[in-house]
C-alpha cells in the first residue's frame, strides 16, 4: 500500500503547468472525436443530494457551466448506485468514493473519472468517536466492537480497514471487528444508547455531537491519511466519446468551482448555496449548509493523479475484492477534459472579494 508521504506530497509544479498547458491546446485545436458542437449535448441528467450542494449544481449558478444545462431526475443516498447510473446511462455524471469506482472498472464497466469532487482536509473529515468514558483507546480494542457508519464498502470502512491495518491486527482479527450501516441521523444516538462502540461522523452531524459533548475521537481520516481527495465525478465512455466538447465544458465548470470555492469567504459560499437549495423549491431544510467548511480536494482544480486510485486498488486487492494486477490506476481516469488553466485561476480569485450576479458574471 503507498505511504502516507506518497498520498499527501503534491504533484510537482512543473508537472502540473505541463498538464495546463496540454489542456490549453486541446482547447485550441478541438477534439480528436464526436460531432461538430452544436450536435453535442448540451443538457447533463443527474442525480442531487437532498439537501445539499453539489459542485456541479454550483458551477451551473455562476455560470460557469456556460451553454450547458444540468437536468436534475432525482436524489441518491449512495455513490456507488450513483456511479452504476452513470455506468448504464441513466444519467449522465454520477459520483463516488474512489474505492468504487475502482470497482466498478474493474467489472469492466464503460466509465472514465474525469474530475475529483470531495477529500479530506482539516475542515473537512469524517471521525470515528466513541463515549468519552469509553475503554476503547486502540485498534486492538476494536476487536468485537460495533463501528456505525452509513453504508458498507466505501470510504468509512475503507478507513477503518486501513487504520486497523496500520496498527498490526491481523486479518482475522479485523474480520472480528464488526462494521454495521447505521442512517447517518441515528449514528449519534446509536452510540450514546450503547447499541454501537464506535460511530462514523462527520460534517453537521460531526459538529453537533462534538457541541453536546460527552464524546471523543478515536481517529480521523485526515489523521490517517492527511490531505487527499477521496471522490471522483465518472462519466461513460460513449458520452465522451460522442460530446467532448461539452464534456470539456462540464468539467473544467466544475474545476473552475472549485477554485471560487477555496478563493471566497466561507460565509459567501454558504451562502451562495443556501440560495441555490431556496430557488430550486424542493422544501428543503438548509440549515446543515450553515455548517459547511470545504469540499475537501486536494488537488488544484480537482485534477485527478494515481495516488488518488492506487490506494484503493491495494486496498480491494488485500480484501480480495478485485485481483492484483487486475486494474491500473492510469487506465481509470483522464484530466484531458479539465482545460482549467492559470488564467481562469487569476480571474476567478481576483474576483473573490466583489459578490457575483446570480449568473456568475
Amino acid at each position: 500500500m503507498s505511504s502516507i508521504s506518497k498520498l499527501t506530497t503534491p504533484s510537482s509544479r512543473r508537472q502540473f503547468l505541463t498538464l495546463l498547458g496540454l489542456s490549453a491546446v486541446a482547447v485550441s485545436c478541438g477534439t480528436g472525436g464526436g460531432g461538430s458542437a452544436k450536435d453535442q449535448a448540451k443538457t447533463l441528467r443527474y442525480q442531487g443530494w437532498a439537501g445539499s450542494v453539489i459542485l456541479p449544481e454550483l458551477a451551473e449558478d455562476l455560470g460557469f457551466l456556460e451553454d450547458v444545462k444540468l437536468k436534475w431526475v432525482g436524489n441518491t443516498i449512495s455513490g456507488p448506485q450513483d456511479i452504476q447510473s452513470a455506468a448504464t446511462g441513466q444519467v449522465d455524471f454520477g459520483g463516488a468514493f474512489n474505492g468504487a469506482v475502482v470497482k466498478l472498472a474493474a467489472r469492466k464497466a464503460p466509465i472514465t473519472a474525469v474530475i475529483s469532487y470531495y477529500g479530506v482536509d482539516k475542515a473537512a473529515y469524517n471521525g470515528f468517536y466513541v463515549l468519552k468514558d469509553s475503554p476503547i483507546h486502540s485498534a486492538r480494542d476494536l476487536i468485537g466492537k460495533k463501528v456505525g457508519m452509513n453504508t458498507l464498502g466505501a470510504h468509512s470502512e475503507a478507513m477503518l480497514d486501513i487504520y486497523l491495518q496500520r496498527h498490526g491486527l491481523s486479518q482475522a482479527d479485523i474480520k472480528k471487528v464488526e462494521p454495521l450501516v447505521v442512517p447517518p441521523v441515528n449514528i449519534e444516538q446509536s452510540l450514546r444508547q450503547k447499541q454501537i462502540q464506535v460511530g462514523v461522523l462527520g460534517d453537521i452531524l460531526r459538529d453537533k455531537a462534538l457541541q453536546t459533548g460527552g464524546i471523543r475521537p478515536l481517529f480521523t481520516d485526515h489523521q490517517l491519511l492527511g490531505n487527499f481527495s477521496a471522490g471522483t465525478y465518472v462519466v461513460n465512455d460513449r458520452f465522451l466519446k460522442e460530446n467532448p466538447d461539452t464534456a470539456r465544458t462540464f468539467v473544467t465548470g466544475v474545476a473552475r468551482a472549485i477554485e471560487w470555492a477555496r478563493a471566497r469567504p466561507r460565509d459567501e459560499v454558504i451562502d451562495r448555496q443556501i440560495e441555490i437549495v431556496k430557488k430550486r423549491g424542493r422544501n428543503e431544510d438548509t440549515g446543515p449548509l450553515k455548517y459547511w467548511k470545504s469540499f475537501g480536494v486536494a488537488e488544484t482544480a480537482g485534477r485527478i493523479a494515481d495516488k488518488d486510485l492506487q490506494l484503493w486498488i491495494d486496498w480491494l486487492a488485500k480484501r480480495g475484492d478485485i485481483e492484483k494486477g487486475q486494474v491500473k490506476a492510469s487506465d481509470l481516469y483522464t484530466n484531458e477534459f479539465n482545460a482549467y488553466s492559470r488564467k481562469d485561476k487569476s480571474k476567478d480569485q481576483s474576483s473573490a472579494a466583489k459578490p457575483t450576479s446570480k449568473s456568475g458574471s
